[in-house]
């Protein structure tokens, strides 16, 4: 599932090429992916209409519309958003196209088709309760030491429970749930409320430092993974755990395991993450 840092990328690689631009017609394949209004009525509505801006918000991406209207995308597991010239091949899995008044194309493909479109008025995102009761993100201001070590102390779940959390913090996932834990040598079934004052602050700057460096990488493609340029990422190259089951740790040497937490396979090193 692409996290903050690939779906950050994604922003950064469309929005130039989309802000400004007029959406002349919408075609779509696979009508379900439409969760909110109806799949004619969001035809209707983005027809015709201008992208004034494109934001991220966690894992999801708004499309702000000249019309007062946001189209709100959910990616989940194996969605892509990308753009197209003319002529180009289109991806087999591709389900919705949104033709732009250069004649480019915005299309949105999933595999597993699991991914999430909405379109209702600004002042209705409220309805999306993902948004709604999503926590602060890591790099914003809001997500201060004090407000991190105070959340922690109140939990008495596992801390890789919490960190999945999204109503506690937004946008963080599987695999730079991982990477933390990993860059400040907490154990992943470690009850929250534990932590000492120390470990909260290592823990609170290895989550930014991970979702950074992810982001200056352009995201981690294991398979589905592309950019809005349809460009895969680098931070696959990077990762200290994740994905690096019987492999050595790079700090230590040791052997790096896998084990089920938080219902997510979880990838950790026994001996640095005591």
């Amino acid at each position: 599932m692409p996290e903050m840092p690939e779906v950050e990328t994604i922003r950064r690689t469309l929005a130039d090429r989309v802000e400004g631009r007029k959406i002349i017609r919408v075609d779509i394949g696979l009508p379900r992916l439409v969760k909110w209004p109806t799949a004619a009525e969001f035809q209707a509505v983005l027809t015709d209409r201008t992208i004034t801006k494109l934001v991220r918000r966690g894992k999801y991406l708004l499309f702000y519309l000249d019309n007062n209207f946001v189209l709100i995308i959910h990616l989940r597991m194996t969605g892509r958003l990308y753009y197209k010239t003319p002529g180009s091949e289109l991806d087999k899995f591709t389900h919705i196209l949104f033709k732009l008044d250069n004649d480019d194309i915005l299309l949105y493909a999933d595999t597993r088709t699991l991914g999430t479109l909405y379109l209702m008025p600004e002042e209705e995102l409220w309805r999306i309760a993902g948004l709604a009761s999503m926590g602060p993100e890591p790099l914003s201001a809001e997500f201060t030491l004090e407000y991190f070590a105070d959340m922690l102390s109140k939990r008495r779940a596992k801390i890789k429970t919490v960190l999945l959390n999204q109503k506690l913090i937004g946008g963080l996932g599987n695999i730079y749930v991982d990477e933390a834990l990993a860059v400040a040598c907490i154990d992943p079934e470690r009850i929250a409320s534990s932590l000492t004052a120390q470990e909260a602050n290592y823990l609170h700057q290895a989550i930014n430092q991970v979702i950074a460096d992810g982001i200056a990488h352009g995201g981690t493609t294991f398979r589905d993974y592309r950019d809005g340029a349809g460009q895969s990422g680098s931070h696959q190259r990077y990762l200290q755990v994740y994905g690096r089951t019987n492999e050595p740790c790079q700090r230590c040497g040791g052997i790096i395991a896998r084990k089920e937490v938080a219902g997510r396979g979880t990838h950790y090193c026994p001996n640095c993450q005591k």
